[in-house]
């Protein structure tokens, strides 16, 4: 299977193009083809709308083409490609992730335990350097470094919801509605 970080370095200059900064690139096995997923938010506002997904897959997309026809395709399998925001409880993939939610609560997922665990839970309390600081609801006060983290996302929150940017709803109130005429022209 192709590696993530030789697509990311594929992927990443077509989102910078459209402003959007990277989240997560990954590929998913499902019972259908494997999915190659990817993560983008605009950074004022930690989201995407649907056009911008939509604008980012078909670069993509344009991008793995002239690669194939180059007889460079970056991955030699069927696969779905899948453009989404990173979401409200969203995974925390890059340190300014775990600076930016401080004060917001987290599951983080560890390679190797610590304080007997493999799994934190409670409110981030930011990065320092290279270290998570976490107050884990259980064991208390609790640190470990990034290269520790096998994954991390946000909790569900009334406190998350409060702190979450909107995504603009403009326009969703001028929806038209298409006659069965029209959809036959």
């Amino acid at each position: 299977m192709t590696e993530i970080a030789t697509l990311t370095t594929l992927i990443e200059p077509e989102a910078k193009a459209l402003g959007f900064d990277l989240v997560r690139v990954q590929f998913v096995s499902g019972a259908e083809e494997p999915t190659l997923q990817i993560m983008a938010e605009r950074p004022e506002t930690g989201q995407l709308g649907i056009d911008d997904c939509a604008a980012l897959s078909r670069r993509i997309s344009a991008k793995f083409d002239d690669l194939e026809e180059q007889g460079r395709d970056p991955i030699d399998h069927a696969y779905r490609l899948e453009v989404s925001s990173p979401g409200i409880d969203r995974p925390l993939t890059r340190p300014i992730d775990f600076q930016n939610w401080s004060g917001h609560e987290a599951r983080i997922n560890l390679v190797e335990a610590i304080a007997g665990k493999k799994q934190l839970r409670g409110i981030l309390q930011g990065l320092d350097g290279e270290t998570i600081k976490i107050d884990d609801r259980k064991a208390g006060s609790q640190e470990t470094p990034l290269a520790n983290v096998h994954s991390a996302k946000l909790i569900l929150t009334d406190a998350l919801i409060a702190a979450t940017v909107p995504v603009s709803a403009d326009g969703a109130d001028e929806i038209e509605e298409q006659t069965l005429e029209e959809q036959e022209d």
